[in-house]
């Protein structure tokens, strides 16, 4: 039936059709419906079950406990901010942080699709599929209080200076969605980091009641930065019930990410598995110096693990298939860097306690570099073979 009716719309959107001009529009919408069933008519073809767009989907349908469990702690940090706690109920938590998010999903998407669709436009292209990804990613990489003209202007310099001026989706160097947080950290400092930008305020379909004007909700992070001992449990990190973005607080809604990726072989675990291996090492040595009057120094190295954006940024960013390493011997190189960095950034760097954002961007342009040195060992050891 879908197919059907595509056939009938196709003449419309076709040279001498009504419609011409938005012919790349209608080809976006109809593979997005339908696998295409053509292949490419120069070079070496490969058709598989699934392509760009069904990969992208599997990685949103990945996203998506992330998406609603940070929906829900919203409503649950702003609530336990007001002492509401005990009497608001699971469904006025969650809806809302329902709410407050689907905004933030719609401007992503408004936006960035927007200009995508522009530019495939003006170019006579394709429209690229990489941005279903992308829209979702970047709601859940910023925090609760980001006004939305932020999160637009992000999006926009994100699409338009990290991905098409690049040459689109597959071409671009740095991760978009990291990029796009980037924008937002160094221009509008105040409203990515601080006590109470992890709470909502007051809000006209709110839960009820309003918050005090005194309101302390500080992420473990920013409390051991801060020289002070984390007030949140183990438990509470690991289920996600602590003040931070929106979707990087629970370990176990990443964690079912994770393995909806890596059972669909769309993520590598070698990259994924290496960044908690290098973050783990360097957390540990610094353990062993001993660093009394650095507090961030001395968090247990499952604390860093489960904490701020690490796991977030292990299962979803750093194994980008675009922007990380793709030999499989880089990726371990690759991954085990990142999780270095991101802990090493951490404990060095007072001003930016978070440290994974930083991590993966500086890799990403070391990526290529990784890889290369791999290809060209392989080449020069074949060529040893062949002078032999």
């Amino acid at each position: 039936m879908i197919k059907t009716i595509f056939d009938k719309l196709r003449p419309n959107f076709e040279e001498g059709g009504k419609l011409k001009a938005f012919r790349s529009v209608f080809e976006g919408m109809e593979t997005f419906m339908l696998v295409p069933n053509t292949t490419s008519r120069v070079g070496v073809s490969v058709h598989d079950a699934i392509d760009s767009k069904r990969i992208m989907s599997f990685v949103v349908i990945a996203l998506l406990p992330a998406l609603l469990f940070g929906m829900y702690n919203i409503g649950y940090q702003n609530a336990l901010a007001a002492g509401k706690l005990a009497e608001t109920g699971f469904w006025a938590m969650f809806l809302y942080g329902f709410l407050l998010v689907l905004p933030k999903i719609i401007v992503s998407y408004v936006v960035g699709l927007g200009i995508e669709f522009t530019v495939a436009q003006w170019k006579h292209e394709e429209i690229q599929e990489g941005y279903l990804v992308t829209g979702i990613l970047i709601p859940l990489i910023v925090p609760v209080g980001c006004p939305l003209w932020m999160l637009a202007l992000a999006v926009a310099f994100s699409v338009i200076f990290c991905k098409e001026i690049f040459g689109g989706t597959g071409m671009n160097i740095f991760n978009p969605a990291l990029v796009a947080r980037a924008f937002l950290f160094f221009s509008y400092p105040t409203s990515m980091s601080g006590d109470k930008v992890w709470v909502a305020g007051e809000q006209v379909l709110g839960l009820g009641y309003s918050l005090p004007d005194s309101i302390t909700t500080a992420t473990p992070l920013g409390q051991a930065a801060a020289g002070m001992s984390p007030t949140a449990s183990l438990s509470d990190m690991i289920l996600g019930f602590i003040p931070g973005s929106i979707g990087e607080t629970s370990v176990i809604a990443i964690a079912i990410g994770a393995i909806i990726l890596l059972y669909t072989q769309i993520a590598s675990w070698r990259t994924m598995v290496s960044v908690f291996v290098g973050g783990a090492i360097v957390a540990v040595l610094f353990n062993m110096l001993g660093l009394q009057d650095n507090s961030v120094a001395t968090m247990p190295w499952y604390e860093h693990i489960v904490t701020g954006g690490f796991c977030f940024g292990a299962v979803f960013m750093a194994t980008d298939p675009v922007t990380s390493a793709r030999t499989e011997k880089g990726k371990y190189i690759y991954g085990f860097l990142i999780g270095a960095l991101a802990i090493l950034i951490r404990v060095l760097n007072p001003g930016y306690p978070e440290g994974m954002m930083l991590a993966i961007l500086f890799m990403n342009m070391f990526a290529p570099l990784i890889d290369y040195c791999f290809v060209q060992s392989n080449i020069n050891k074949r060529l040893k073979r062949v002078g032999k």
